[in-house]
């Protein structure tokens, strides 16, 4: 982790929010700051101080990738409940950077022509460019939450999806591509005020779905779901990552830190001139 990136924290959160051996997911809580003692006034303050150090890392990758074709790409999965906020992340952390570099998709319930492939080919044609972060607001691993959940595919095919996104997560870092996968981990009660705020707000009514209710009444379902995919493909690699959610702010700035986190290992250079600065300037001199 960057220095700027560790300075406000009393401790790694890369470790602390990692899913490692032995993880439990009803362990953690919801409503906890992990490493950050600061409160929601300041996280606010640090998750805008860093906005430019993220911005500038995303100017540096996007930069590299036009004179190096082998250079990185991100990509951000964020899976959650629904209101747990991935629409923030989206706003308040991958919108402070230019979004000529960024990729997002919003996947949903698979098309027809989508239900004749593979669940990952609908997943690969999604796939940020080198250069690139790209976005997942639910990925492929609805495929074995809600496939899972609603019992929408037999129990062997739920069994070889874990082993296939191993393999393809593992494909994708062979080539480049750095795979942050992030789930926002918000609590029940804190659902139910956010779907209520939906429906309190006439701003807000198009963003209510009334199948989110009944989704709330296979929850335990879901989290027993959420915690076969940890069990699964949180690899050394490729780990996932489970960021407390019912404080927005403190998920916003952990997820930034997270993203620069990976941008920091990737390290991005600005590209070498190939021509003669000097000599340019020289020639630009006498127009």
């Amino acid at each position: 982790m960057s220095k700027d990136a560790a300075d406000i924290w009393s401790d790694d959160i890369t470790q602390l929010l990692r899913v490692s051996d032995g993880f439990i997911l009803s362990n953690v809580d919801p409503s906890s700051t992990p490493g950050y003692e600061h409160g929601k006034k300041r996280g606010k303050k640090d998750l805008a101080l860093r906005a430019k150090q993220l911005d500038e890392y995303q100017d540096r990758l996007f930069a590299r990738s036009r004179v190096d074709a082998t250079q990185s790409s991100v990509l951000l999965v964020l899976q959650a409940m629904d209101t747990a906020g991935k629409g923030g992340i989206i706003r308040h952390v991958v919108g402070s950077v230019d979004p000529q570099g960024v990729k997002i998709t919003a996947f949903k319930k698979p098309t027809e022509e989508e239900l004749k492939h593979d669940f990952l080919w609908r997943i690969e044609k999604a796939l940020p460019a080198t250069g690139q972060i790209g976005v997942f607001d639910r990925s492929h691993y609805e495929d074995v939450l809600v496939v899972k959940v609603r019992e929408l595919a037999e129990p062997d095919e739920i069994e070889r999806r874990y082993d296939a996104i191993n393999d393809f997560e593992e494909r994708l870092r062979e080539e480049g591509t750095r795979v942050l996968k992030v789930m926002l981990h918000i609590s029940y009660e804190e659902q139910r005020a956010r779907l209520m705020k939906r429906l309190d707000r006439p701003d807000k009514h198009w963003k209510f779905n009334p199948s989110d209710v009944d989704e709330r009444s296979l929850w335990p379902h879901y989290m027993s779901a959420f915690q076969t995919v940890f069990d699964r493909t949180s690899t050394d690699r490729s780990p996932w990552y489970v960021v407390p959610g019912d404080n927005k702010w403190y998920a916003r700035l952990a997820v930034q830190t997270l993203l620069l986190h990976e941008f920091a290992a990737i390290d991005p250079q600005w590209p070498v001139a190939d021509y003669d600065i000097e000599g340019e300037r020289a020639r630009l001199m006498a127009t």
